[in-house]
C-alpha cells in the first residue's frame, strides 16, 4: 500500500498545536506521510478553534479554503477540534465538502476515521470528551521550543466560557509521564519547554488530591540539558505558596507568569463565576513582585461583559494604571450560546465593547512603553530563532512566543550563529513591544 499524504492546518491556541502533533504522530507511525502544502495532500485535516466569534469565523474560513482543494480531486477533508465538537451537525449540513467530523475526545482514533471516509462514509464522531490523554506519542520533528500539555479539560465553568462542554472535566497527566515526554524532547534538541493546560494551577488536584504544579516543576528541573521552563494559563485562585517558591528558587523556571484575570471589579468577577476577587488578585500580584523581584506578569481581560457598567470598566482602567502589568491582552466579550452569560440581562452593545477595548489598549500602550525602559542596560540570554545577514531575532525570558514581543540584535557579527543558540545580549533600546540589544561580551 502506498503511503498517503496528510496535511494539517491548525487554528487557535497552543493546546490545539499539541493535538495536531498528536494526530500527526499517530498517522506517521502508520502508513501516512506528512506534507506541508494542501495541494500535495490526499487527506486534509483542519483542526479548529471554537472559543469565541472571531475564532469561529477564522476556522470556518479555513475549512472553506481547504474545501476548494477538493475540486476535481479525490482529496478527503476531515475537521477536528473545538468547532467540530461544538457544531458537528451544522458543519456537515452547511459544508458538503466535509467528509468527516471528529471531536476533541476522538483524536486518538483518527486513523480509523480516515479509513472510513476513504471507503466513502461520511462520519461524525464527537463523544467521549473526557477521554484519557494518549501517552507515549512523541513527535519526531522537535523544535528548540516545545509545548507540553500537562492536563486537559477544566472544572471552572466560567459563565462566558464553553470550554468545559467541549474539552470535558480537568484531567491531569501523571508527573512521570510528563517527565518522560520532556526528557525525550530535550534529548532531541528542545531547550525551552512551555507547559500548558486550560488551567495549569489546577494541575494534580485530581490525581494527587493536591495542587501539584510546583512538584512537577521541581521534578522537571532535574533534566540536565533543559534550559528554560515556561508556564502559561496560571489561574489566580490556586496559585499556591509552593508555586511562588518554585518561581523564586527553580533555576530553570523563567520568572514569567501568564495569569488570566479577566476583570478586577468584584461584581463582574462574580457574574463571570470567577473564584477570586479584587483584594485576592492584588495580594497575589504584590506577593509575586515581593518574592520574585524580576517577575514578568502577563494577563488578559474581557471588556463589555453583561452588566459591566461604565464605573466597573473605569475601575479596571484604574487598576491597570496602578498595577502596571508588564503585558496585557484585551478581548471584547463574545456572546456564546451554551454559556450561562448568554442569557444574562444587560448585554452590552458591540460599539461600546469596541470602544472600551480600544481605550484600554491605549492606556496599556503607554504603560507598556514605560515598562520597557526598565530593561535598558540590563543583560539577558536570548534564544536565537531567526538569522539574517546582519540581524538576529529571538526571545529572552520576558517574552513568550507568538503572544509577546521579540528581541532584535543587529550586526555585523564576528562569528556565525545557529538557530537555537543562547547568546548574551545587552539591551540598548526598545520599540513598543520589542527589545533591541547588542552582543554582550564582558571582556570588552
Amino acid at each position: 500500500m502506498n503511503k498517503k499524504n496528510v496535511y494539517f492546518t491548525t487554528l487557535g491556541c497552543s493546546k490545539n498545536d499539541v493535538d495536531t502533533d498528536t494526530m500527526r504522530t499517530i498517522l506517521e507511525d502508520k502508513n501516512y506521510r506528512s506534507v506541508y502544502q494542501p495541494d500535495q495532500a490526499d487527506i486534509i485535516v483542519v483542526n479548529t478553534c471554537g472559543f469565541i466569534d472571531a475564532a469561529k469565523e477564522e476556522s470556518i474560513g479555513e475549512i472553506l479554503e481547504m474545501a476548494d482543494y477538493k475540486a476535481d480531486s479525490e482529496k478527503k477533508l476531515l475537521v477536528s477540534g473545538c468547532l467540530a465538537q461544538r457544531y458537528a451537525k451544522e458543519l456537515l449540513e452547511e459544508i458538503p465538502e466535509i467528509d468527516g467530523i471528529i471531536g476533541t475526545g476522538q483524536i486518538k482514533n483518527i486513523e480509523a476515521y480516515i479509513e472510513q471516509i476513504d471507503r466513502g462514509d461520511r462520519i461524525s464522531e464527537t463523544g467521549n470528551i473526557n477521554a484519557t490523554y494518549e501517552e507515549g506519542l512523541y513527535k519526531k520533528d522537535v523544535s528548540k521550543t516545545e509545548y507540553v500539555k500537562i492536563g486537559e479539560g477544566c472544572n471552572n465553568f466560567c459563565s462566558y466560557c464553553i470550554i468545559p462542554k467541549l474539552r470535558g472535566k480537568n484531567r491531569s497527566r501523571k508527573i512521570e509521564d510528563i517527565y518522560n515526554e520532556v526528557s525525550y524532547l530535550v534529548s532531541k534538541g528542545a531547550r525551552e519547554i512551555i507547559l500548558i493546560a486550560q488551567n495549569t494551577t489546577d494541575y494534580g488536584i485530581d490525581n494527587y488530591k493536591d495542587y501539584s504544579l510546583a512538584r512537577l516543576l521541581n521534578k522537571l528541573e532535574e533534566i540536565e540539558d533543559l534550559k528554560w521552563i515556561r508556564v502559561l494559563y496560571l489561574y489566580p485562585d490556586n496559585f499556591t505558596d509552593d508555586l511562588i517558591e518554585a518561581f523564586k528558587n527553580n533555576k530553570k523556571l523563567v520568572p514569567y507568569v501568564d495569569i488570566p484575570l479577566q476583570h478586577i471589579n468584584d461584581s463582574v468577577l462574580k457574574n463571570m463565576n470567577r473564584s477570586t476577587d479584587k483584594a485576592t488578585i492584588i495580594k497575589l500580584i504584590e506577593k509575586l513582585r515581593r518574592e520574585v523581584p524580576n517577575i514578568v506578569i502577563r494577563s488578559t481581560f474581557i471588556v463589555g461583559f453583561p452588566q459591566e457598567s461604565e464605573e466597573d470598566f473605569l475601575e479596571l482602567v484604574d487598576f491597570l494604571k496602578e498595577v502596571r502589568l508588564d503585558k496585557v491582552g484585551v478581548f471584547e466579550y463574545s456572546h456564546e450560546e451554551g454559556t450561562k452569560a448568554y442569557d444574562m440581562d444587560g448585554q452590552i452593545p458591540d460599539e461600546i465593547k469596541a470602544k472600551r477595548k480600544s481605550y484600554i489598549m491605549e492606556v496599556q500602550e503607554e504603560i507598556s512603553n514605560a515598562n520597557m525602559e526598565k530593561y535598558l542596560n540590563k543583560t539577558y540570554e536570548m534564544l536565537v530563532e531567526e538569522i539574517y545577514d546582519d540581524l538576529l531575532v529571538g526571545r529572552t525570558i520576558i517574552d513568550s512566543p507568538e503572544i509577546d514581543g521579540v528581541s532584535l540584535v543587529y550586526g555585523p557579527f564576528d562569528k556565525a550563529y545557529q538557530l537555537g543558540d543562547f547568546i548574551d545580549i545587552k539591551i540598548i533600546d526598545h520599540l513598543e513591544h520589542d527589545l533591541i540589544g547588542e552582543i554582550y561580551e564582558p571582556s570588552k
